[in-house]
């Protein structure tokens, strides 16, 4: 006996689907990624969205590196991004957790035993 093409192709897409380790959710964001030492930026859009990935819009992917940062509007965290796969105008990123915010130094001198000016 053999087997249904329609329920191969269905097992395909659910199997397909199982890949990824959790729900993306439709988003229409902002955003920007730099590469090559801060030196190249790029905007984007980003159309879904999870913890851990990212499905990203774009004019052309062609120049963008396998490896880049991710700065999302609304989020001012950087997130390092792979690339997973890549068409014409969208790619596939997977996120890195973000990277925590540096404690900066007090530059307005408020600290008790600051010397006055």
């Amino acid at each position: 006996m053999e087997p249904d093409p329609d329920e191969a192709a269905d097992a395909e897409d659910l199997e397909f689907k199982e890949r990824r380790g959790e729900i993306r959710y439709r988003a229409l964001k902002g955003g920007t990624l730099t590469f090559d030492d801060g030196r190249v930026a790029l905007e984007c859009v980003v159309r879904n969205l999870s913890a851990n990935g990212a499905r990203i819009a774009m004019g052309d992917t062609t120049s963008v590196p396998a490896r880049f940062d991710l700065v999302i509007s609304g989020d001012d965290r950087v997130r390092d991004a792979h690339v997973r796969w890549r068409a014409p105008t969208v790619i596939g990123v997977e996120l890195d957790p973000p990277v925590p915010e540096e404690v900066k130094p007090d530059v307005g001198g408020s600290e008790e035993g600051s010397p006055a000016l």
